[in-house]
């Protein structure tokens, strides 16, 4: 059974930082593409970051500088730093991994970003 459990979402001031983890379980991690995706209120869910089973990094012109996307392949894990948050970064916030027609998503984790 295939499960991404995301952690480390919380509420945090506007310029600090928050980081994600999702750890993945009954998967070949190693194989899988990886990304981190949110959904606002209202909105669709949109594209954050992507890591590649090779490493190669992708990000949505919005969080470029601020986030950044890592794996830990022993641990099954992937990551996302966020710095410098921003009120329009509130969001539930979803592990992805993929690979050829697999697709696995997480439950989703609040982050939210307010004085």
């Amino acid at each position: 059974q295939v499960q991404l459990v995301e952690s480390g979402g919380g509420l945090v001031q506007p310029g600090g930082s928050l980081t994600l983890s999702c750890a993945a379980s009954g998967i070949i991690f190693r194989i899988f593409d990886m990304g981190w995706y949110r959904q606002a209120p209202g909105k669709q869910r949109e594209l954050v970051a992507t890591i590649t089973s090779n490493y190669i990094t992708n990000y949505v012109d919005s969080v470029k500088g601020r986030f950044t996307i890592s794996r830990d392949n022993a641990k099954n894990t992937v990551y996302l730093q966020m710095n410098m948050l921003k009120p329009e970064d509130t969001a539930v916030y979803y592990c992805n991994s993929a690979w050829r027609r697999a697709d696995y998503w997480g439950q989703g984790t609040q982050v939210t970003v307010s004085p």
